[in-house]
């Protein structure tokens, strides 16, 4: 199953390169979409995160991976604590497309 991974992460990545080209001759609308994708991998990476961990994968080996230390990763990925400030918005931006 890695190999076949590895070409769907390679197809993903041609996908948004090509997506940058697109968006570089597009409006602010399409610009604000392709910023959006990077909540879309931040949730991708903490799924894959979740996978490893529920494969008795260690901090030490996903820090590895991530190319950061063991701590960097559990802070990043570890279990969430509640946070007192809420994101913050631009209201002067349209709302995010959903793309799904």
């Amino acid at each position: 199953m890695a190999v076949e991974t590895m070409e769907y992460l390679g197809a993903a990545r041609r996908f948004i390169r090509a997506a940058g080209r697109r968006v570089a001759e597009a409006d602010e609308y399409e610009l604000r979409a392709l910023a959006d994708l990077r909540a879309v991998l931040d949730e991708a990476l903490q799924a894959g995160v979740d996978g490893q961990r529920a494969t008795g994968r260690s901090w030490a080996a996903i820090g590895a991976a991530l190319g950061t230390s063991k701590q960097a990763a559990y802070e990043r990925f570890g279990p969430k604590r509640e946070s007192a400030a809420a994101p913050r918005v631009d209201p002067s931006l349209p709302p995010p497309l959903d793309l799904d």
